[in-house]
């Protein structure tokens, strides 16, 4: 089974920065996305940033400039670098990886979440 172990949440300052790392327990190149995402109480899981197993990274408005998504193929990781944080960053961030199945369908891997919050 398809397992993602996430770390590296915590409390941190505005303006401060955090790393997530998210752990693959198969490699990344099984899977055509990977990505993160956070979720506030009250409101569905929303999309920070991802990437494609080809192609450029992708950020939510919110984030872009600030956070950087990569990989690492030998690590089986995905990092979630976290600049100049505001309190709107806080929230559980998951990670998540998606294998696209030949008929078209796709299989969806959840993290356990992470709890980043952002607080003077």
């Amino acid at each position: 089974q398809v397992q993602l172990v996430e770390s590296g949440g915590g409390l941190v300052q505005p303006g401060g920065s955090l790393r997530l790392s998210c752990a693959l327990s198969e490699s990344i190149f099984g899977f055509n996305v990977v990505a993160w995402y956070r979720q506030v109480p009250g409101n569905q899981r929303q999309l920070v940033a991802s990437r494609q197993r080809f192609g450029s990274p992708k950020y939510s408005d919110s984030v872009q400039g600030r956070f950087t998504i990569s990989r690492d193929n030998a690590k089986n990781t995905v990092d979630l670098q976290m600049n100049s944080l505001k309190p709107g960053d806080t929230g559980v961030y998951y990670c998540n990886a998606e294998r696209m199945m030949p008929s078209g369908s796709s299989l969806n891997y959840w993290g356990q979440g992470t709890q980043v919050t952002v607080s003077s």
